[in-house]
């Protein structure tokens, strides 16, 4: 299993260190050949604008647009917003996720904050193991799911956080940021990890 972190911008050093912790090969992505024989990708939080125009200067857009035509790949806050079609804005985007998202929709990085979220989808990777402390940091928001998207965890006010659509997952919060790996797992599974992660 060999797992990619896209390295152009952002916390990318925080998914390779969980990856490894899990046993898994990690590769940090900066041009089109470290595409090559990887299982999935991991779009880290970061400025979502920085990372499509350095995506576009290393002549990585098109590659890493062929490359989640086929592969999984995981998009966190920045990267989610990487991953969609919709950011109300001009910018690159993958454009592979069916979501929408709005950039900084819960305000400037001192309105950051932390909160439990009910995640059912964890169950498949850690039963009975509870809701999932969820770290907000300038984040995005999903505000709507369309086709073959659908939403994985909402707040209380029901505002989407989470969503997959197949291949494709996309958190607006930060992962990589706590001790609990339940997410990165559950990516592993998405990309075909078979051997227990405990």
């Amino acid at each position: 299993m060999k797992i990619g972190v896209l390295a152009l911008q952002g916390d990318f050093e925080e998914h390779v260190v969980v990856l490894r912790r899990l046993g898994v090969e990690a590769v940090e992505v900066r041009l089109p050949k470290d595409l090559d024989d990887l299982n999935g990708l991991i779009i880290p939080g970061g400025e979502s604008t920085t990372i499509g125009k350095l995506a576009v200067d290393f002549k990585l857009l098109e590659p890493l647009r062929r490359f989640g035509q086929e592969n999984a790949v995981w998009g966190t806050c920045a990267g989610a917003i990487f991953l969609s079609k919709d950011a109300h804005r001009r910018q690159p985007l993958l454009g592979l996720m069916d979501i929408t998202v709005e950039r900084n929709a819960f305000g400037r990085q001192v309105a950051s904050f932390e909160v439990d979220i009910e995640v059912p989808l964890l169950e498949k990777v850690a039963p009975g193991g509870g809701p999932y402390h969820a770290v907000f940091i300038r984040a995005p928001l999903i505000v709507a799911v369309h086709g073959k998207a659908q939403a994985l965890a909402c707040l209380e006010d029901g505002r989407i956080v989470a969503a997959q659509q197949e291949h494709w997952l996309a958190t607006v919060f930060h992962p990589e940021l706590t001790a609990d790996d339940r997410f990165h797992r559950y990516f592993l599974q998405m990309a075909g990890y078979n051997k227990r992660v405990e």
